[in-house]
């Protein structure tokens, strides 16, 4: 969205986008707060930003706002779009540090303490369209660390878990206001090896558990990209890997980390071979029942899903095949907006007056609960969007990188596939 919103030209799209998000009910736009070196780079190097596209930045913060759509702004890639961790390590390289390779990312206090100032300085930002400093802007409604955190120098999830530790405690010491993710896919670690079943087939460096047990994180994600994990198998059998991936990870948010859980990014791409609108719709809608049974009966654990990703007409330099033009795509378009309706519903009901809020997740948005500060969820839909180079729905997945840009909840994030 940032990226976007950085070119005169192209600024009107990101209003195009929250427009039409607004109008078919999503809430929640996942999106990028990077852009490291290359072209309309935020920061530049180190410490060093570019005014016009903080500007652009504010911008996309100020329109979430006027469209009554909340972010989630990512601090980090961990592929190569955008700049990601590589380009602080390629900086620290630069500036003498012993470094090696992009898993030092994690490791070397130079770079660390590069991201730590990235951290500073978007949280302290004044936003000259509403004049709010981002840690006090409501129309935020988290933080994310890293988009698809991924280490495959230590498959124990040790290495990614310290370096959460360390800035997700960072994080919060400047901003205790709003919520905090770490950005992870869900893969399951050496924690609980007895759960490394439900993972397709490898491993990424994570621990989905262990790291969201954090005390500062408060709320878990997953993403999904069964097209590209299970390349090999058909459609049946995608779509099963993804109600078991979804299950596991509900009753994991439910019973060990008791933190509500959001369905961050997921999609099927128009490049896939045999690609059908049909097949897409089959898969969303096997998504969303999943979403809406595990909301209701979980009682809000499950807070919502993230599509990748929503984009307006003419962002086409932005489609990475796994993007959805609602004027253009009338059959997702109504699963869409019928998931937000009935998660909206649903919210309704589990706010019924003769209901104790302190006691009942709320579906949806997520917050703190001042009398136990554990965080919980108020039902809505998502909707995920990546016109503009934001982060979104989609981030680089495995064997190829996409442009993302942002998700919806029914949202949407700017993010590269590999």
């Amino acid at each position: 969205m940032m990226h976007a919103a950085a070119d005169p030209s192209e600024r009107n799209k990101v209003t195009e986008v929250f427009s039409e998000a607004a109008a078919n009910g999503l809430t929640v736009c996942r999106t990028w707060a990077f852009s490291d070196g290359g072209d309309r780079a935020l920061q530049k190097s180190p410490g060093v930003y570019d005014e016009g596209v903080f500007e652009a930045l504010d911008f996309v913060v100020s329109e979430a706002k006027k469209y009554n759509v909340r972010l989630i702004l990512s601090f980090v890639n961990n592929f190569k779009d955008y700049g990601g961790r590589a380009q602080y390590v390629d900086w620290a390289r630069n500036a003498g540090a012993a470094v090696s390779g992009e898993d030092d990312f994690y490791t070397s206090s130079v770079v660390k303490d590069y991201y730590k100032n990235h951290i500073k300085s978007i949280i302290s930002r004044v936003n000259t369209f509403t004049k709010i400093v981002y840690k006090d802007e409501p129309a935020i409604m988290a933080w994310e660390l890293i988009n698809e955190p991924r280490c495959q120098s230590d498959y124990s999830g040790k290495t990614i878990h310290a370096w959460v530790e360390e800035m997700a405690g960072y994080t919060k010491s400047l901003d205790g206001n709003h919520l905090l993710e770490v950005g992870m896919e869900g893969f399951y670690g050496d924690s609980m090896p007895e759960k490394k079943q439900y993972n397709p087939g490898y491993q990424v460096g994570t621990d989905y558990i262990n790291s969201n047990l954090i005390k500062e994180i408060d709320f878990a994600t997953i993403h999904a990209y069964p097209d590209i994990w299970l390349s090999g198998q058909n459609d049946g059998s995608q779509n099963t890997f993804v109600q078991r991936w979804m299950w596991s990870h509900w009753e994991d948010a439910r019973t060990i980390l008791k933190k509500p859980l959001v369905f961050a990014e997921f999609g099927k791409s128009k490049k896939d071979p045999g690609y059908t609108e049909n097949e897409r719709d089959t898969f969303l809608n096997t998504v969303y029942t999943n979403i809406y049974s595990f909301a209701r009966t979980g009682g809000g654990s499950m807070a919502g899903g993230l599509v990748w990703q929503l984009m307006a007409e003419g962002m086409d330099s932005y489609y990475d095949g796994y993007e959805i033009v609602l004027p253009r795509d009338p059959s997702t378009t109504a699963l869409i907006s019928k998931q937000s309706h009935v998660m909206q519903t649903l919210a309704h009901t589990l706010r019924r007056p003769n209901m104790n809020q302190n006691m009942v997740p709320q579906v949806g948005d997520v917050s703190r609960d001042k009398a136990t500060s554990r965080p919980h969820f108020q039902a809505r839909a998502k909707m995920d969007n990546n016109p503009v180079h934001t982060p979104h729905q989609h981030h680089q997945r495995y064997h190829h990188h996409h442009h993302r840009s942002h998700s919806w909840r029914n949202v949407h994030k700017q993010q590269g596939r590999h």
